[in-house]
């Protein structure tokens, strides 16, 4: 997998200019102009001829920019479909897609309207269909643009009932099953939003249980949120020199061929090797975009 940091994942409404300006200047290592929840019925085409303009415009760099568009059933999601794809966005962002076969739909949309092979399809994981289907539709991006899982922790309680407990006990099948499929298949996975903004102690907690987890970043639904995920989704001083401690080891001419070594005081196997190797690729892709923006 690319080590392209993906810590925060902000949420700007497509139909606040103010916002599609602001995210040009906020530290979130992606930006999501939406189109769809953050925008009501009767604006949802003068969204999306903002989101094209501003797009186009460009400013967003370093910045990983995806269009949230709406569902290819909906009135509006196949103009939304041909629009971006027009503006050229790193990615599009596909709600409640629930099996293969949605996720096909999804991408034959994006190749009718002419995307370039480069151009992301995300996947929002937001239905219980998807999280009983999720190793089919993790396969499918091996046919497919698909490269992202992103969790709709609102919509999957709205759908199961389950509460949103500060534990977040009831959604540990769906957030494992989902970061499970998207480890088997290469994806990067996001983990759900935090509603509480003023609950800043509730927020870093639970973007401390995403890691745990294995998400590799948080969507967010505002620019104060930026910070403290950007802080905890990024490897700690101490593990990035323990990571450094591991590949000069390995890279040791005196340990040539050794699968197990001690290296302090721990000992280390070759699956180390390849995790040290991954927290460096991180940190150094954090570094080089926090030096951009």
């Amino acid at each position: 997998m690319t080590a392209r940091p993906r810590r925060s994942c902000l949420y700007m409404p497509g139909a606040n200019a103010k916002a599609l300006e602001k995210a040009r200047s906020l530290p979130a290592d992606v930006v999501i102009l939406d189109l769809e929840d953050a925008v009501a019925p009767d604006t949802k085409a003068d969204a999306r001829a903002a989101v094209v303009a501003a797009v186009e415009q460009g400013g967003y760099a370093p910045r990983e920019v995806v269009i949230r568009v709406n569902g290819l059933t909906t009135p509006w999601g196949a103009f939304d479909v041909a629009a971006a794809v027009a503006a050229k966005p790193d990615a599009l962002l596909f709600p409640k897609l629930s099996s293969k076969d949605d996720v096909k739909a999804a991408n034959d949309a994006m190749s009718a309207a002419g995307a370039s092979g480069s151009m992301g399809l995300w996947a929002m994981i937001e239905t219980p269909l998807a999280i009983l289907d999720i190793k089919k539709i993790a396969a499918a991006s091996a046919s497919t643009r698909l490269t992202t899982f992103v969790m709709g922790t609102n919509d999957l309680a709205k759908e199961t009932r389950a509460r949103q407990t500060p534990d977040r006990a009831p959604f540990h099948l769906a957030l494992a099953a989902a970061v499970t499929a998207a480890r088997a298949y290469g994806l990067t996975v996001i983990d759900g939003v935090f509603n509480d903004i003023a609950d800043t102690e509730g927020f870093a907690a639970i973007c401390r249980q995403g890691l745990e987890f294995g998400f590799d970043g948080k969507t967010l639904i505002h620019p104060s949120q930026i910070g403290p995920c950007n802080a905890i989704f990024a490897p700690e001083p101490a593990e990035i020199a323990q990571a450094h401690a591991v590949i000069a080891a390995f890279a040791d001419p005196a340990n040539a061929g050794k699968g197990v070594l001690k290296v302090e005081g721990r000992m280390t196997e070759l699956l180390h090797l390849a995790m040290a190797e991954q927290t460096v690729a991180i940190a150094e892709a954090i570094a080089t975009l926090e030096a951009a923006t």
